[in-house]
């Protein structure tokens, strides 16, 4: 089980552009771009819980490019769970709403997003995160990524693992 009474705890790895390589913690590409589970304007972390899942993650499109894959150590929640269906249908939502690959077009025609919509109102209800199967080329159902908005404060606990600083010194 990867949520305990909604939290998560444990391991996270996200694969970054170089660019924001320094900033490991800021959501801001996602909040410049938008994303499937973010609108634009909403800073995001997209992470996964596995490193193979973050590489594709972050190289969704041709071939891989430079990459710096960061670590961190999470206690964070409430998580949403969208593999409880139950709960999903409470939001009036499916797996295939989730799984839409039409969610880029659709956002760069400003029309809505379902799932865009979808992240508004559990931010509305404060979930910090959702956690969702990965939907990049090569993931299956097995390859589990935690979508974060809310990181920072009393309630969530998320460290960059670096003990050496080495992107400090990048």
């Amino acid at each position: 089980m990867l949520l305990q009474d909604g939290r998560y705890a444990g391991p996270l790895y996200r694969a970054l552009n170089p660019v924001y390589a320094r900033e490991p913690l800021s959501g801001r590409g996602a909040a410049l771009h938008g994303g499937r589970f973010n609108p634009k304007g909403t800073p995001a972390l997209y992470t996964a819980l596995d490193p193979a899942t973050a590489l594709r993650e972050a190289n969704q499109v041709g071939s891989l490019q430079p990459t710096v894959l960061v670590s961190y150590k999470a206690d964070i929640g409430p998580i949403f769970d969208t593999t409880d269906m139950e709960a999903l249908n409470q939001y009036e939502l499916s797996s295939q709403i989730l799984a839409d690959p039409g969610w880029r077009a659709q956002m760069l025609e400003g029309r809505p997003v379902p799932t865009q919509d979808f992240v508004r109102r559990l931010l509305t209800d404060g979930f910090a995160g959702l956690l969702t199967r990965s939907f990049a080329n090569g993931a299956v159902q097995s390859n589990p990524n935690i979508v974060l908005w809310r990181w920072t404060g009393e309630d969530y606990a998320l460290e960059v693992v670096d003990d050496e600083n080495r992107l400090g010194r990048m």
